[in-house]
C-alpha cells in the first residue's frame, strides 16, 4: 500500500516513512509512545477523580477505561487523559509532556480527601501496536485477548506479565502494552522478531494527523473548549459536578460553539502552524498541525475554522495556500 508522494528511497526502492506508514495503515507497526502512567489509590479516589475529570469515573466498571479532559473552572482544557478502573486503583494515562503539569493539579485538589498518587512512569513501559495485523503479532506472542475499546486484561508472553490495553482509535486497530521496565526490553525484541515494524516519530505525526487526532499543546491550546475538538467521547452529561462542569452544559444547551476542529486539504505553499485562515481577507479560521509530507500527492493539515464556513465553496486561504475544509478522520487517503 503506497500512501506517500515519491521521495528519496532507500536500497529497497521504499522510503523509511512510507514502510512505517504502511505498517500502521495496512500491517502491523510497533513503537514506544511518550507515556505517562500514574496510580491513584486510596478510599476516595473514585469520587475524587469524578469531580475532576470531565467524564464518568463513578460508573466505570473494572477492568474498563475512559478518555477525559481536565478543564479549568473556565471550562478550558488544561490537559487530556485516559483513566483506568484496576479494581484496587485507578490508572491514568497521559501524554509525558503532560505528566507534572497534571500532577500539580492532582495535588492542589487533593485536600481532606483519602487518595495517594504515585508516578509510575519509571516502574512501567508502555508499547504501542498499531494496524490491522495487529492481532496476528499478538498471537503470536500468546497476548491475543477478546477486549472491547479500552479494556484491559492481565496476560503473558513467555513468563513475562503484560497488562493488554485495547486502544480507541477508530480507524485501525491498536492496543498497548504495559511491561515492568526491567522486562521491556525483553517484550520490544519479541515485538521485533514477531515481524512488528518499528515507527518513529515523524510517521507517528503523519499518523495522527491522517486519524484527526487533536494534541494537547498543539492543536488543543489553553482557550480550547472541549465542544470546539470534535472529542464527544471525553464528555459526560449525566455525571454531576466536576471542575468547568457548568460552562460545559452551559454550551450544549445554548447550541454549538463558533469553531470546529477540521481537517485541510493544501494546495500551493505549505502553510506553518499558527497560519490563520481568511476568507475574502477576514480571519474565519487557524493551521494548528500539518502533515510533514504528501500523501497521495495530498498536503493534510489540522485546524479549527467557523461553522458557517465548513461544507460551503468559499475560497479560503492560508498563507499563499488554498485549503480546503474535510471531513475526519482522512478516510480515503487510507484506500
Amino acid at each position: 500500500m503506497h500512501v506517500l508522494a515519491q521521495q528519496e528511497q532507500n536500497a529497497s526502492g521504499e522510503t523509511d516513512s512510507r514502510r512505517e506508514l504502511t505498517a500502521l495503515v495496512a500491517g502491523c507497526g510497533i513503537y514506544r509512545p511518550e507515556r505517562a502512567l500514574i496510580s491513584l489509590t486510596g478510599r476516595d479516589r473514585v469520587r475524587w477523580l469524578n469531580g475532576m475529570v470531565s467524564n464518568n469515573i463513578r460508573d466505570l466498571a473494572a477492568g474498563h477505561g475512559v478518555y477525559a479532559f481536565v478543564l479549568t473552572p473556565q471550562g478550558h482544557i488544561q490537559a487530556d487523559l485516559y483513566a483506568f478502573n484496576r479494581g484496587e486503583s485507578l490508572l491514568i494515562e497521559t501524554e509525558r509532556v503532560q505528566s507534572a503539569a497534571l500532577l500539580q493539579i492532582f495535588r492542589k485538589y487533593i485536600i481532606m480527601d483519602k487518595v495517594e498518587i504515585e508516578d509510575l512512569s519509571e516502574k512501567i513501559v508502555v508499547f504501542s501496536v498499531t494496524g490491522p495485523k495487529s492481532e496476528e503479532v499478538l498471537d503470536s506472542l500468546g497476548l491475543s485477548k477478546d477486549l472491547g475499546t479500552l479494556q484491559l486484561a492481565e496476560t503473558n508472553s513467555n513468563g513475562t506479565a503484560v497488562t493488554l490495553v485495547r486502544g480507541d482509535n477508530p480507524s485501525f486497530p491498536n492496543y498497548e502494552l504495559w511491561v515492568a521496565a526491567e522486562q521491556a526490553e525483553s517484550v520490544w525484541n519479541s515485538l521485533l522478531q514477531a515481524d512488528g515494524i518499528e515507527v518513529h516519530e515523524p510517521t507517528l505525526e503523519t499518523f495522527r494527523i491522517l486519524c484527526g487526532i487533536p494534541k494537547v499543546g498543539q492543536d488543543i491550546r489553553e482557550k480550547t473548549l472541549p465542544h470546539e475538538t470534535g472529542q464527544e467521547r471525553a464528555l459526560n452529561f449525566n455525571k454531576g459536578c466536576y471542575i468547568g462542569q457548568e460552562i460545559v452544559e452551559r454550551i450544549r444547551s445554548r447550541g454549538a460553539v463558533h469553531k470546529a476542529f477540521v481537517g485541510f486539504e493544501v494546495e500551493g505553499p505549505v502553510p506553518s502552524a499558527a497560519t490563520k485562515i481568511q476568507s475574502e481577507g477576514k480571519d474565519v479560521g487557524e493551521i494548528t498541525s500539518v502533515a510533514a509530507e504528501p500523501l497521495n500527492k495530498k498536503r493534510l493539515a489540522l485546524g479549527y475554522l467557523r461553522r458557517e464556513f465548513i461544507g460551503t465553496e468559499k475560497v479560503l486561504t492560508a498563507g499563499e495556500a488554498q485549503v480546503k475544509a474535510a471531513t475526519l478522520p482522512f478516510v480515503g487517503i487510507f484506500k
